[in-house]
């Protein structure tokens, strides 16, 4: 029998950490646009710098899951911590020395999502050495729980925090990353299994990833759906940032509506055991997606309550379809090939992802809430039609399919 996993001490060590940093990113999320709002006055430029953040997903994607399959992956995760806090630090002191402008915002946006990709793109190698098979799907379900809590707690953390200080939620941040890396540091298990080096083209070793994940059409077409998902809603949550401070909310009231995204995403973590023993992989699937129908409310009355309330019923939904279809491709991805299944999932998941904010913030300076709001509605609605007429979505797997795979059984030191 596999022990508890919160007697799993490796998997807690790799979870607190995560926890703290995965808060002060959650903080900061909120803390940027504040920023650039306070600094410029303008929606575009606060969609830029959400741009900045993530077109790292699309940019380095495919390198950095190479990367985690080539290198000792400890040390790719401890040196992405190190440069985001150094990254986020240099923007502390930017701010606190009064010599901020608007191109060292983007720029270490740009550099801290950068890190993160490098460091997501090992931290699945990391979770599927110390989680056996058949136990994914509950930690990945945990991580949800974790993710759900810091964006209940963060983003009204980081509302107050730039209330407080325009530099002290990105001090919060670099501190946040500076933990991470001393729980990776305290880990004792082995990050991969024991490999020769590989000395084929890069190009190829990214083609072996990209097979393995279209040869699976599960994966592959959850990959294309969560693509338009992906665009959509980061274009929304900047949509209550902008509609609240229109309404005139304060910094901290914003955070607070964002916050009760992440309490509906945490009850959503802790119902996803019971989703999973109730329903089918393809019902779990389906029930997040029609919940975009919901933001049909915010086009018919713009108003920043009404959007935030449209999208709860998503939020609580999302970790559970996650806990099924993250933890399934995990377990059923050789540890050799784990770190590019990932980065080519995460690049066609995420490739268009950073327009989502982008567009959001050009329509918001040109056209109005109620028209922003119904390109979005539109896109999630394209979304929930798409996956309920898939064959591989109505063929989905059965998660029992876990139970006959076997721990990693060989491995290299972290």
């Amino acid at each position: 029998m596999s022990t508890p996993l919160r007697r799993n001490r490796d998997f807690v060590l790799l979870e607190s950490g995560r926890l703290l940093s995965t808060a002060g990113t959650a903080s900061t999320t909120i803390a940027y646009p504040l920023l650039v709002l306070a600094a410029t006055h303008s929606p575009a430029k606060a969609g830029v710098v959400t741009f900045a953040r993530t077109i790292p997903y699309a940019i380095f994607g495919l390198v950095a899951g190479v990367a985690a399959d080539r290198a000792r992956r400890k040390r790719l995760m401890i040196a992405a911590d190190g440069v985001r806090a150094l990254a986020i630090a240099s923007l502390a002191a930017a701010i606190l020395l009064d010599r901020l402008a608007f191109w060292q915002i983007t720029v270490v946006a740009f550099v801290e999502g950068t890190g993160s990709v490098f460091f997501g793109a090992a931290a699945a190698g990391a979770l599927r050495s110390v989680v056996p098979a058949q136990q994914l799907p509950t930690a990945v379900g945990a991580q949800q729980a974790r993710a759900a809590t810091v964006r209940l707690a963060g983003p009204p953390l980081g509302g107050a925090l730039f209330g407080l200080g325009r530099a002290v939620p990105f001090l919060a941040d670099a501190g946040s990353y500076a933990f991470g890396i001393v729980s990776l540091l305290a880990m004792r298990t082995p990050f991969q299994e024991h490999r020769e080096v590989d000395a084929s083209p890069l190009r190829a070793q990214v083609a072996e990833g990209l097979r393995f994940l279209w040869s699976r059409p599960f994966l592959r077409t959850c990959a294309l759906i969560y693509g338009l998902g992906n665009f959509a809603m980061p274009g929304l949550l900047l949509v209550v940032v902008v509609a609240g401070t229109r309404q005139g909310l304060s910094g901290g009231e914003i955070g607070l509506l964002i916050a009760v995204f992440g309490a509906c995403t945490l009850a959503g973590s802790l119902l996803s055991p019971l989703y999973r023993r109730w329903f089918s992989m393809r019902t779990i699937i389906l029930m997040e997606l029609w919940t975009w129908l919901a933001t049909v409310a915010f086009v018919v009355r713009p108003d920043v309550y009404v959007l935030t309330a449209a999208v709860l019923p998503f939020a609580i939904e999302a970790p559970v379809t996650d806990s099924v279809v993250d933890g399934y491709r995990v377990a059923v991805t050789p540890d050799r090939l784990i770190g590019r299944v990932e980065s080519v999932r995460s690049s066609i998941a995420l490739l268009i992802a950073p327009l989502g904010p982008l567009l959001a913030g050009v329509l918001l300076s040109s056209v109005s809430l109620r028209a922003t709001g119904a390109v979005f509605t539109a896109c999630g609605i394209v979304v929930a039609i798409w996956g309920t007429v898939s064959p591989s979505i109505r063929n989905a797997p059965s998660l029992t399919e876990l139970e006959g795979l076997t721990e990693m059984p060989g491995a290299l030191p972290g």
